[in-house]
């Protein structure tokens, strides 16, 4: 065995020696291993996915939301928009249409000689026109669909806007007659009644009895729009007496017709009526 010197105190001591047992130098000191960290990935709790990735997902969702929406709202347009269809040419050619003609008087004469009635030309016949229908309703009741139009002193028919139209149980005529009203002098009950209209003032009275007599006759009621038309539902089908009257100026315009109404949709083409114009002049 082979000896060396102790560096730091001389003593001779053996080369295999890790120390000196003298003064505790290390001589042969044991090599230092060094560990091996090992560095290991954590996985992901979410599983991999980044939380800012669900931002331009929802983003999008929303985009695609509207788009569906949007499509959805054209399709209910053009739906809404193909039920539009003309239903009175179907309905001409699906029953035999019922025709009753009436006639407008042509003069009429105010007693009090202080005014000048100017009777309109002789109107030919009035048509009430009431086809059947193709149009899907309760199969116990019917609706009714009315197109009113007058013509003044110009000859062109004009829509009746913002009028009441009714169906009576009896027609105008019987109702005054019944109800003990006294026609104004030298006139029909009727036109009595459009007198009233037109001056309210002086003939008053005669109005008030006439319409609280026609308001125990009405069946059913609708008032027309701009265009002239009204729609009168739940109807149940019987024969009625479409009433109805409108002041222009001064003159008046009055529908009196029998009508039978059926199941279903029912048209109501009125012909244009004339209006009776009336002139104001003192003697």
């Amino acid at each position: 065995m082979s000896l060396i010197y102790c560096p730091e105190c001389g003593h001779e001591i053996s080369q295999a020696a890790v120390a000196c047992p003298n003064c505790g130098r290390p001589i042969n000191a044991a090599p230092v291993v060094e560990k091996r960290v090992v560095v290991a990935e954590r996985p992901r709790e979410d599983g991999g996915f980044p939380p800012w990735a669900f931002i331009p997902i929802a983003v999008l969702g929303i985009v695609l939301l509207f788009i569906l929406f949007y499509a959805m709202s054209r399709n209910d347009e053009t739906a809404n928009s193909n039920l539009n269809v003309n239903v009175s040419s179907q309905r001409s050619s699906s029953r035999a249409s019922d025709n009753v003609r009436t006639t407008d008087s042509q003069t009429i004469n105010v007693p009090s000689g202080d005014t000048t009635v100017t009777a309109p030309p002789p109107p030919e016949s009035q048509t009430v026109t009431v086809p059947g229908s193709q149009t899907t309703v309760p199969s116990d009741r019917g609706t009714v669909v009315i197109d009113a139009k007058a013509v003044g002193s110009t000859g062109q028919p004009q829509a009746v806007r913002n009028e009441k139209f009714y169906l009576l149980d009896e027609d105008l005529e019987t109702i005054l007659s019944d109800a003990d009203l006294e026609p104004i002098e030298g006139q029909s009950l009727s036109n009595s009644f459009g007198l009233s209209v037109v001056y309210p003032d002086r003939f008053g009275d005669f109005n008030r009895k006439a319409l609280a007599a026609i308001k125990q006759h009405i069946k059913y009621s609708g008032t027309t729009d701009g265009s002239g038309k009204a729609q009168l539902g739940g109807i149940e089908p019987n024969s009625y007496y479409l009433f109805g009257i409108t002041k222009t100026g001064k003159g008046f315009a009055l529908w009196s017709n029998p009508v039978t109404i059926r199941t279903g949709e029912n048209l109501l083409n009125l012909s244009p009526a004339r209006i009776t114009e009336m002139d104001n002049t003192s003697e």
